[in-house]
């Protein structure tokens, strides 16, 4: 294998140089690869192609359905019913608001897929709520960030078929099923840890538990609930593929938000079209670009050559894999989740492999970081939506979700050395 030091030194250096100078991340990954291929001789019209080649995917197809039916079910008044269905299974414990932030993270992301929009959707209602009732406003943000990556694990997540198309293929519906648990686990330690600072600051705890107020707030929010049925349910059983499940889904969040709940208008529905073609076109040229610079990384053989320097600087397991995520959250630190996705799986996923981790468990590993990414300075856009949201200054949040950082890399390792956490549900699925 010939290395072409040089031309890796151009691909690596001149991204890193225009990460470093807040080049938007599709001009640093497409500019870096240009003038890599400039350097190689290789004929400019393979970006083009690449380009093409890296858009043209079936799977990917289903990415701007699920970025609309989130975007259509959060306009139409959803995350407020999931609050209320939330409160009446949690509200009754110390820190009650808290638990209620954590448990309607899950539903709502289990709908959304997108932990920005959770933090925006939730922290508009959550946070003048919790501060209003006694909690710290920063402690109510904290909790607010830190619980909206649980949306990332939940189906349906678009980042899980980002991953899927970038690691060649994986079974989008084996990643559904994956996220589950970790997600659930996620809340538990979450709520753990909420509790335990609830329990000392002396937080309110709301009404008894009412197993009729319950039944009621259930009832109002099946219809929502039901969406993720249809996603994760036919996509599972084979009825339609994930592609054809998102459509679907878009359909009948339309249907909801407008005839059901009645709280979702032309109007309304023609901003929330403005607002996911703007994140679709973020995205899709994202992959596009990535695609190339995919190719000059293969071309170049830095997948081979990272896995080989890595695997070398130790022969110890439980170092490696720490190893890579620690890799994967000083990526979250610079890089947004995506590009993260789109860039490193290709290089990452061989180490992960040859020391026994599957693609699947990979991938809840590697979006559990991203999300952890999305919350930590200086480019956590998580962090930044909810310092707006609650007006609290963002190293005031850092500081006060840093338990909440502990109770996250406590679940990411066990996520980490438990591969059955990811792989229990899918394997009793048939995957």
């Amino acid at each position: 294998m010939i290395v072409n030091t040089t031309a890796i030194a151009i691909l690596i250096g001149t991204f890193l140089v225009m990460i470093l100078l807040r080049v938007h991340i599709a001009y640093a990954v497409g500019i870096s690869s240009t003038l890599c291929l400039l350097y190689l001789g290789i004929p400019l019209n393979n970006i083009c192609q690449q380009m093409v080649k890296g858009l043209n995917s079936f799977s990917l197809m289903a990415v701007p359905f699920f970025i609309l039916m989130g975007g259509i079910m959060g306009a139409g008044g959803i995350s407020d019913k999931l609050i209320k269905l939330a409160n009446s299974l949690v509200g009754w414990m110390h820190g009650g608001l808290a638990m209620v932030n954590i448990v309607a993270s899950y539903f709502f992301g289990g709908i959304s897929g997108s932990a920005t929009a959770d933090t925006a959707s939730i922290g508009n209602l959550m946070i003048p709520m919790m501060v209003d009732a006694g909690y710290d406003a920063d402690f109510s943000t904290a909790v607010t960030i830190t619980s909206s990556v649980e949306g990332l694990l939940v189906p349906p997540s678009h980042n899980m078929v980002i991953y899927a198309t970038a690691a060649g293929g994986v079974s989008v519906g084996a990643l559904f099923m994956a996220g589950y648990l970790p997600g659930a686990l996620l809340a538990i330690s979450l709520m753990i840890g909420a509790y335990i600072l609830s329990m000392k600051r002396n937080y309110p705890k709301g009404e008894k538990f009412s197993m009729s107020v319950f039944l009621k707030q259930l009832g109002q929010s099946i219809w929502a609930l039901l969406a993720i049925l249809i996603v994760v349910v036919g996509v599972v059983v084979g009825i339609f593929t994930a592609t054809e499940s998102a459509a679907i889904a878009v359909i009948y969040s339309l249907i909801v938000s407008m005839v059901v709940y009645r709280e979702l208008n032309w109007k309304k529905l023609w901003v929330v079209l403005g607002e996911c073609i703007d994140t679709l076109a973020i995205v899709l040229i994202l992959c596009g670009t990535s695609s190339i610079f995919g190719y000059c990384l293969t071309y170049l053989h830095v997948p081979e050559l990272a896995a080989g320097f890595i695997t070398g600087l130790t022969s110890n397991r439980v170092v490696l894999i720490l190893l890579i995520n620690l890799i994967l959250l000083i990526l979250g630190m610079i890089m947004d989740m995506a590009p993260i996705i789109l860039i490193a799986t290709p290089i990452l996923l061989p180490v992960a492999q040859s020391v026994g981790i599957g693609a699947v468990q990979f991938g809840i590993i590697m979006i559990l970081n991203c999300g952890i990414g999305l919350l930590t300075p200086p480019v956590g856009s998580c962090l930044f939506i909810g310092s707006a949201v609650s007006g609290v200054r963002i190293e005031k949040i850092v500081k006060a979700a840093l338990p909440f950082y502990v109770c996250m890399i406590i679940v990411l390792l066990m996520v980490n050395f438990i591969p059955q956490i990811s792989l229990f549900i899918p394997t009793l699925c048939g995957y």
